[in-house]
């Protein structure tokens, strides 16, 4: 991870001294984490750490928010700064991404035009809980959109669906230690100016924007103040252990739940059925064919409009 943080670091020269870039390559990594916070707190090109601030009512989310032009992935930066200290609700946003990463390790396309964001939590939790901040996020991201008048529906774990197209991704990764958890990066992506037309061939026709559903330019900093509050209520609830609540709302807008889904599990597992419900943990339960109840807890969930 040092290697690329320096990286990152040397993209962004003209932010350093000559001194100090001389000196990078000899830095340790708590120094090059207090590098990341100082460029990090530089001006980027239209996503605005002030304004987002501004429009924030939360008593610990976004307290901290580095900005940055480029970085490989967010939650690798976050990452890499919770090794060194970041408080909880610090907020990491780039407005590109090179590599950007869904879940199973999928590529998530992240050009200019989308909002890429990671928060670091620090929750006291057994690390068998930490899955359900994905759902608990889905849950923040779609009651955001539902703000904007877009009838934004969750599609089991981490994705966000515009007219069963998607338009933001979550990606949750802990650290934990034997029996808790050190801390979680939370990522989102949301799909907000993005041309899809850009996309790779594979990934277009499966993806909208909310310029293109709501067919005016969107004010990206707006949204992720928007988010930011909506998601420290919902991860009050969670840390209070509220999951009940967290649920209702997850059902209430769920893509998934009644449809006929085929899910794709590791190792070349395939099940297919009706997704009649999700448990206290977060798990699907489907009707397999036979009739068979099945509790799903990871994997690739595609629906489908035939059996």
């Amino acid at each position: 991870m040092k290697k690329t943080m320096l990286e990152l670091l040397s993209k962004n020269k003209e932010k350093m001294s000559q001194k100090e870039f001389d000196e990078l390559f000899n830095i340790n990594e708590e120094e090059i984490a207090t590098f990341l916070k100082k460029i990090g707190s530089e001006r980027t090109s239209y996503i605005s750490a002030e304004k987002i601030e501004e429009g924030l009512d939360t008593k610990y989310i976004g307290n901290q928010i580095y900005c940055f032009h480029e970085v490989d992935s967010t939650n690798t930066v976050a990452k890499f700064l919770a090794e060194f200290g970041a408080e909880e609700g610090t907020v990491v946003i780039s407005e590109l991404q090179t590599k950007g990463r869904g879940r199973l390790g999928k590529k998530w396309e992240s050009p200019v035009g989308g909002i890429w964001l990671t928060i670091i939590l620090r929750p006291d939790i057994s690390p068998s809980k930490a899955s359900f901040l994905t759902l608990a996020t889905g849950v923040a991201v779609a009651k955001t959109l539902r703000k904007m008048n877009i009838d934004a529906r969750i599609k089991w774990p981490n994705d966000i669906l515009i007219n069963k197209k998607k338009v933001s991704g979550i990606l949750t990764e802990a650290n934990a230690k034997f029996s808790s958890v050190d801390y979680v990066v939370v990522g989102v992506g949301i799909d907000s100016n993005l041309d899809t037309n850009i996309l790779s061939g594979d990934v277009r026709e499966r993806m909208i924007s909310l310029s293109q559903e709501l067919g005016k330019h969107i004010e990206e900093t707006d949204i992720i103040s928007m988010f930011l509050n909506e998601f420290e209520e919902i991860y009050n609830l969670f840390k209070e252990e509220k999951f009940k609540t967290i649920l209702y709302d997850w059902r209430r807008m769920s893509e998934t739940i009644g449809s006929y889904v085929k899910i794709n599990q590791p190792l070349g597992k395939v099940l297919k059925g009706y997704a009649v419900g999700i448990n206290k943990n977060g798990a699907l339960i489907i009707e397999k064919d036979n009739g068979d109840l099945k509790k799903i807890i990871s994997g690739e969930c595609i629906i489908r409009n035939d059996k």
